[in-house]
């Protein structure tokens, strides 16, 4: 462990500059305040990925309640269960765990669950949008090496893990490490490739433990109830985030430094010569360039090197990715600019999807190429920037209008659903409407409100740009109004206002 600070000479690296030394190095810088957590995973010199978590909203991946069954759909074979969160959480069919003969079909879910009947579940995907949190009964536990299935006597092996005699040679290390009477099963992280059989025997105890502690809340306290919370972010970095690319684990808190060593000496003792207090007086987000990366990541235009430029539109159906060639006019031909601009477009859209957590349903519309040769190119430069996402995607092709569609799990709120909300002046639409339009409303309302009531005068009250249009262009058509409908009408600008917001007020 070792402490920086305003005299360290190690040197820094930034964003938009790999370091020289080791570009494939991988940094991890975890920022604290009483009130959230925030890690910046930076690779090749580049912010990567962006976690955030908020003391007064923790994410809930991972805890596991002891819930109530609310109610049953047997047409949408799923269920409601009260776990004492706002909403109720949602469970499907799919997503029970039983026991049954081989060959047998699943039961339906009227045949397994009643209302009113308590449960054990974990929750396998947050809260996102008006969407409850989605729940399993098939138990998972992490471990720093290990995954433990409590319910599974079964036992798997990282995807991450390619080598075929590397992945044998593990599952039957496991086989002779757990005990005949075992009942349930494991998965190998990826940080167990090199591990030692005692490291491996620690990781089952703790897990074992833990499931002990969890089985017995579940017994003595009432639903709804949290029996287990998972991680929190800090320490989740030390379980998850290492790999064999990290070379510092970079931490401005002193209390959280010390909270981090302890766990790491107990669970994670490999990680421990990679922690690092971070003394200086600037701010070590901004030392690195993180709070300029978060503030990119929120806007919808994203600029390329080479002059181009992409959009990002993100809607509750999908997120729609435009790219565009804007002041790059290439060297040679119109082809070669086009070209140049995708290749570069595929890597930083890969890049800035990890950055702002996009998930679900994502279309992009690269520049139109004719060259088959060229989009071949340029697919295979995306697949090949997506390879250090750790999140599930499947990318599809060209398609018949020259856009690509991909998927990429949904498993926490975006970034800018974070860090965002909606807007009050246009209601999320990224448009208001124009001052002139807003007068033309308030000369039909005008009327309305004449017809109905007998005022002695109709006072507008108004944005200053809506005042503004009534003095000027508008001016002979509230006279005209005033006319018809006999009465004075007077106009008062208020500047807190927004565009599209008016009242008339009868005197």
């Amino acid at each position: 462990m070792r402490e920086k600070g305003r005299m360290q000479r190690k040197p820094a690296f930034y964003p938009d500059r790999a370091r020289q030394s080791d570009t494939m190095a991988e940094d991890i810088l975890i920022n604290f305040t009483p009130q959230e957590t925030r890690v910046a995973v930076i690779y090749q010199g580049a912010v990567q990925e962006l976690h955030i978590e908020r003391t007064a909203n923790r994410g809930l991946v991972g805890n596991i309640y002891l819930g109530r069954v609310v109610r049953v759909l047997p047409g949408m074979q799923s269920a409601f269960i009260d776990v004492g969160l706002e909403r109720t959480a949602f469970l499907h069919v799919a997503d029970i765990y039983e026991s049954r003969p081989a060959g047998e079909p699943p039961r339906p879910i009227e045949r397994i669950l009643h209302e009113g009947q308590s449960i054990v579940v974990q929750v396998i995907k947050d809260p996102i949008g008006t969407k409850g949190a989605r729940l399993s009964t098939q138990m998972s536990l992490a471990g720093r090496l290990l995954v433990y299935l409590p319910m599974e006597k079964h036992i798997g092996i990282s995807q991450r893990i390619e080598n075929e005699a590397g992945r044998e040679a593990l599952r039957e290390k496991l086989a002779r490490l757990v005990p005949e009477d075992e009942p349930g099963g494991y998965i190998v992280r990826t940080m167990a490739e090199n591990a030692s059989d005692e490291d491996l025997l620690k990781d089952m105890a703790y897990l074992r433990k833990l499931w002990g502690n969890i089985e017995e809340r579940s017994r003595t306290r009432a639903a709804p109830s949290m029996i287990y919370r998972e991680l929190s972010l800090g320490l989740r970095v030390l379980r998850d985030f290492v790999s064999s690319d990290t070379t510092d684990i970079v931490i401005d808190s002193r209390e959280n430094f010390q909270a981090l060593k302890a766990f790491a000496d107990m669970y994670t003792p490999s990680v421990l010569p990679l922690l690092t207090h971070y003394t200086g007086e600037r701010p070590l987000f901004d030392l690195h360039g993180v709070e300029d990366e978060i503030q990119k990541a929120l806007a919808r235009r994203v600029d390329l090197k080479s002059g181009g430029y992409l959009i990002f539109d993100q809607t509750e159906a999908m997120t729609t990715i435009d790219v565009n060639t804007g002041g790059f006019v290439g060297v040679r031909n119109f082809d070669d600019t086009v070209f140049k601009t995708n290749l570069e477009a595929a890597q930083a859209i890969a890049r800035q999807l990890r950055l702002r957590n996009l998930g679900g349903i994502i279309i992009i519309d690269f520049i139109d190429m004719d060259s088959d040769e060229h989009r071949a190119a340029v697919l295979a430069e995306f697949n090949k920037a997506l390879a250090s996402d750790h999140t599930r995607l499947t990318v599809n092709g060209f398609s018949a209008l020259g856009l690509v569609e991909m998927t990429r799990k949904r498993t926490r709120e975006s970034l800018a659903h974070v860090l965002c909300e909606e807007c009050p002046t246009c209601g999320g639409r990224g448009e208001v409407k124009t001052a002139r339009t807003v007068c033309y409303e308030i000369l039909r309302e005008l009327l309305r409100e004449a017809r109905q009531f007998n005022a002695r005068e109709f006072r507008i009250l108004g944005s200053v740009p809506v005042i503004d249009v009534f003095h000027d262009e508008e001016s002979q058509g509230l006279a005209m109004l005033s006319d018809f409908i006999g009465k004075p009408i007077s106009l008062q600008a208020e500047p807190s206002y927004t565009q599209e917001q008016y009242d008339i007020v009868l005197l």
